[in-house]
């Protein structure tokens, strides 16, 4: 079975659309590379991100419970 043939929006090239190919499907996967390459968002922090993460979560849930629980005047 064929693969279908597509032209790459970035750079025109023509390339085979692979199923499970990383990326987008209308770019190359020279183009498509980049976007790969980023760090994912479960990376490890370092000690300072940690700490800021966890003053702004406690920041987070203190402001919800005063809109929770805040008298109506």
């Amino acid at each position: 079975m064929a693969f279908p043939i597509k032209t790459c929006v970035i750079c025109s090239q023509e390339f085979e659309l692979h199923p499970n190919k990383p990326g987008f499907a209308n770019r190359c996967p020279s183009c498509s590379e980049p976007e790969s390459a980023e760090p994912d968002e479960n990376s490890p922090l370092d000690s300072d991100a940690r700490k800021a993460e966890s003053e702004m979560n406690e920041a987070r849930r203190r402001t919800i419970r005063d809109m929770l629980y805040r008298k109506e005047s």
